[in-house]
């Protein structure tokens, strides 16, 4: 029995898209021409932004500045929030206790107490809620997942992240911009792969003479997982010349032989008895790729009552990887994830404003009994 109100089978799903921003226009034309949906609404505080967006697609869609009303007028069955990081948690739980589900942007919320607080508020809800960690959804990752399920015993994964954007805006002038914004990808990619979640990290960042950036772009966390597997991410958002993908570049040693990915093409394999072929898979390369793959899962999971991989529950592991990365660089020091969940887990409480949600939130004792009942 699915622990997530789930949908019938008839006909596509109805949704609304909150934020007609940049990404939420991306999301807007992917919406439009995909079968599994029926985009019925669209929210931003900016009417005129929503409204000109909606028309230069020529949609007869319900436009407003209230989630709850604009679902309630077009019938919705469902959330999409591309909304800003620090609006996250209020759209979320607002669509939660309307009896909506929600498919939202990375990050789920900014910090690690917002997330459990909505984890809380699924449980309470009875309504899916799960993260568009959109750089899983690639057929070569999945290539890549199959090869290092052959390797045994898993020693080292690393990734190498080298980019030079210059983006402006706000992740100009954020402390820690690769960690928070963009290694939660490979952070979450990591998980993934190993089907695991790391015990401790030991993070150190720094920021070049000749970045652009006000606070550190350049980092090297190192995680330990239970089972003694160490994965280490390196890389910088302002080393101009020979860029890596936008996934990074990816090794993994086992004891059965490597197996690598450039983050683009298809994997490569060899195993100790002899170079390794990989047989491409024809369902995993017509397999919907980056938000498409998010929405299809989630529509998925909306119609089986499957858990998808980017449920909220499992998804908190990867930012608050994020968060016991950045803890890790400002304090010089190792740090236990666990540490990272609890302070968290008593923050929530703390800080919760809703009674229901903070009794949940009390109900579990502590974060990894919160987490355990994913």
């Amino acid at each position: 029995m699915s622990r997530f109100a789930t949908l019938g089978a008839d006909g596509p799903v109805r949704v609304v898209l909150v934020g007609a921003g940049n990404m939420g226009r991306h999301w807007l034309d992917m919406l439009v021409a995909d079968p599994q949906v029926e985009l019925v609404g669209l929210v931003d505080l900016d009417l005129e932004l929503a409204r000109q967006a909606a028309a230069d697609r020529g949609l007869s869609i319900v436009v407003g500045d209230s989630l709850t009303a604009v679902a309630a007028d077009s019938g919705a069955q469902a959330v999409i929030d591309v909304t800003v990081p620090p609006a996250h948690h209020a759209v979320n739980s607002e669509a939660l206790r309307a009896g909506l589900p929600v498919l939202c942007e990375k990050p789920i919320a900014p910090t690690v107490a917002e997330a459990l607080s909505l984890v809380a508020t699924e449980e309470l809800t009875g309504q899916l809620l799960m993260t568009s960690q959109s750089r899983r959804y690639y057929a070569a990752l999945a290539e890549f997942k199959a090869a290092i399920a052959a390797l045994g015993d898993i020693g080292i994964v690393t990734t190498e992240f080298f980019k030079a954007p210059h983006f402006g805006g706000f992740r100009d002038e954020m402390e820690h911009p690769l960690l928070v914004d963009m290694a939660i990808h490979a952070f979450d990619v990591a998980r993934y792969l190993l089907g695991a979640d790391p015990v401790s990290v030991d993070c150190r960042t720094f920021n070049p003479s000749w970045s652009w950036y006000r606070g550190d772009a350049a980092a090297t966390a190192i995680f330990e997982f239970d089972s003694g597997t160490r994965y280490t991410f390196t890389g910088s958002w302002c080393s101009p010349g020979l860029e890596t993908s936008w996934n990074g570049r990816w090794r993994v040693s086992g004891a059965a032989g490597s197996a690598s990915w450039d983050g683009d093409g298809r994997p490569v394999v060899e195993y100790l008895d002899g170079p390794g072929g990989l047989e491409a898979s024809p369902h995993a390369a017509a397999a919907p790729s980056e938000i498409a793959g998010a929405l299809s899962e989630f529509i998925g999971a909306l119609r089986t009552g499957h858990t998808p991989s980017g449920d909220v529950h499992s998804n908190v592991f990867s930012l608050a990887m994020v968060e016991a990365a950045v803890r890790s660089a400002e304090s010089v020091s190792t740090v236990a994830l666990d540490t990272v969940l609890e302070d968290a887990y008593r923050t929530a409480i703390a800080s919760e404003q809703r009674e229901d949600v903070r009794a949940v939130l009390e109900s579990w004792g502590s974060a990894a009994a919160g987490l355990a009942a994913r």
